[in-house]
């Protein structure tokens, strides 16, 4: 761009500024050049145009002063912050299978799991988890935080507006039996999320049909190149050594993509249930709760 494209430029935004001007406001005052000066904070709130140069018999033309820009600035801000909640809003409803899953975020971490470190350092190192297809398997024992687990990097990436899908196979399967023609259009919708996130695998059925199902799912995510993460109660020692063929085929695509995270410690879910069962003797002064 050469310096009379700059001048125009310059020129048809004075132009813009013009046609948009605001009246002078009471405090407002004239200052020793001839131009109009804000009341607060003392900037000019008009300029002259360039020498020679004049809109409709005027020589001058509106400026922004410090208080129009920053009531300018915050209502950008405002409007920015409008649309990235709208979009958060909008990934989550077609992330999330449950609105429970809502909920499973950092924030509402009550910092039981010791793995949660490496949750917040996926999430801070998704660009590069991302770019070099880096996947998780979380196994361990019912009710470590698994799910939790997962939640909280589905919520944190959708909180930077990055698509992310968590669901689970039986409502996968569901989908699959309801769009017979489809089935393939579906698997590669599921598989162009940046993130998918696999939630209690090894508890869908284990007919013929679910496998290959199970398998073709796997296998087009490990072809897209994009990361997965998986939730699984099964051992890695079952993992590693499947029990037949078909097993096999989806576990060995599994282990190549994901990197094993085990989850330890006791179940959150029986002492939840301890501690209510506590709560609820002593709401009924102790009175003996029959079961």
């Amino acid at each position: 761009m050469n310096k009379e494209d700059d001048f125009m430029s310059d020129y048809d935004n004075a132009i813009f500024r013009l046609a948009t001007a605001q009246e002078a406001e009471p405090e407002d005052f004239t200052g020793e050049d001839g131009l109009l000066y804000c009341g607060s904070c003392h900037k000019p709130k008009e300029a002259y145009f360039p020498e020679g140069k004049t809109f409709f018999g005027r020589d001058r033309h509106p400026k922004e002063c410090d208080c129009q820009r920053k009531r300018r600035e915050m209502l950008e801000a405002a409007d920015r912050e409008q649309k990235h909640r709208e979009e958060v809003e909008r990934l989550k409803r077609k992330g999330f299978t449950d609105p429970a899953m809502r909920g499973w975020n950092f924030k509402n971490d009550n910092g039981n799991c010791p793995q949660m470190g490496t949750a917040h350092s996926y999430v801070e190192l998704w660009e590069q988890m991302k770019d070099e297809n880096h996947g998780l398997i979380l196994w361990g024992n019912v009710g470590t935080g698994k799910s939790y687990f997962a939640g909280c990097i589905a919520n944190a990436l959708m909180e930077r507006e990055v698509s992310v899908r968590m669901t689970n196979f039986a409502a996968i399967l569901n989908d699959l039996a309801a769009s017979f023609k489809d089935r393939n259009e579906y698997i590669a919708r599921l598989c162009s999320f940046p993130l998918l996130i696999l939630d209690d695998f090894g508890m869908e059925r284990g007919t013929e049909y679910g496998l290959e199902q199970v398998y073709n799912v796997i296998d087009s995510r490990y072809r897209s190149g994009k990361p997965l993460i998986v939730t699984t109660n099964l051992t890695l020692e079952e993992l590693q050594n499947p029990e037949d063929t078909p097993h096999a085929r989806i576990y060995s695509r599994l282990t190549d993509m994901c990197t094993p995270v085990r989850f330890t410690g006791e179940d959150f879910r029986k002492a939840a249930a301890k501690k209510k069962m506590e709560r609820l003797k002593t709401l009924l002064n102790g009175k003996e709760i029959c079961l």
